[in-house]
C-alpha cells in the first residue's frame, strides 16, 4: 500500500492556509470585525463557553461592535469575558446589549500587529513545508518498496513542490493584504 497521497497533502496545506486566514481575521485593524471576538470565552452556567454560544455579535457601524446577550443574567459575565480577553476593548452596557467602540490604533501598535501578521504567515509556511517533507519521505519510501518507479517519484515530487509553492504564495498574499489593511487604517 503506497504511503503517498496527493489529496491528503493538498488538504493539509490548504488547512494551514485556512488556519492562517482565521488567525489574521482575529487581528484588530481599527475597523469593527465580528471575528475579533471569536477567541472570547465567557463563564456562564458554571462553565466556560465561546461568546458566540451566549450572544450574537454584529458590526452595525464601521467602528462599533454590538454584542446582543441572549440571557439578561449573563450580560455582566459577557462583559467580564471581553475585558479578560486582552483585546484592548472597552464594552459599554446598554440593557442586554454591549456596545464596543473600536479605539484608534497607534502607529506603534499598527507595526506590532503587522509584525504579528508576518509571524502568523511564517508559522503557516513552516506547517506547509512540514507537509512537503512528509510527502517527499512517503514518496521515497514508496520507491524503496518498489511500489513506484524513480520517474514516478520525481514526477510526484514536482507535484508536491508545485503545491508547496502555491500554498506558500497564498499564505504570503493573505499576510501582505492584512499588513496593508493594518497600516492604512
Amino acid at each position: 500500500m503506497a504511503k503517498y497521497d496527493k489529496s491528503d497533502i493538498e488538504r493539509r496545506m490548504q488547512g494551514a492556509v485556512e488556519s492562517l486566514k482565521g488567525d489574521l481575521a482575529g487581528l484588530r485593524t481599527g475597523r469593527a470585525n465580528t471575528s475579533l471576538l471569536d477567541p472570547v470565552q465567557v463563564e456562564v452556567y458554571g462553565s466556560m463557553m465561546p461568546l458566540n454560544q451566549v450572544a450574537t455579535v454584529s458590526a452595525p457601524e464601521p467602528r462599533m461592535l454590538s454584542v446582543q446577550v441572549w440571557d439578561k443574567g449573563n450580560v455582566s459575565a459577557v462583559e467580564k469575558g471581553i475585558a479578560h480577553a486582552n483585546l484592548g476593548l472597552n464594552p459599554m452596557q446598554d440593557g442586554q446589549t454591549l456596545r464596543i467602540p473600536m479605539p484608534d490604533l497607534t502607529e506603534e501598535r499598527r507595526r506590532e500587529l503587522a509584525k504579528l501578521a508576518g509571524k502568523y504567515a511564517e508559522n503557516a509556511k513552516i506547517a506547509i513545508r512540514n507537509v512537503r517533507r512528509d510527502g517527499m519521505e512517503a514518496l521515497k519510501e514508496d520507491e524503496k518498496k518498489k511500489e513506484i518507479s524513480e520517474d514516478e517519484r520525481k514526477r510526484a515530487e514536482d507535484d508536491v513542490q508545485k503545491l508547496t509553492d502555491k500554498y506558500t504564495s497564498e499564505a504570503d498574499t493573505a499576510a501582505e493584504a492584512k499588513e496593508k489593511e493594518i497600516m492604512t487604517q
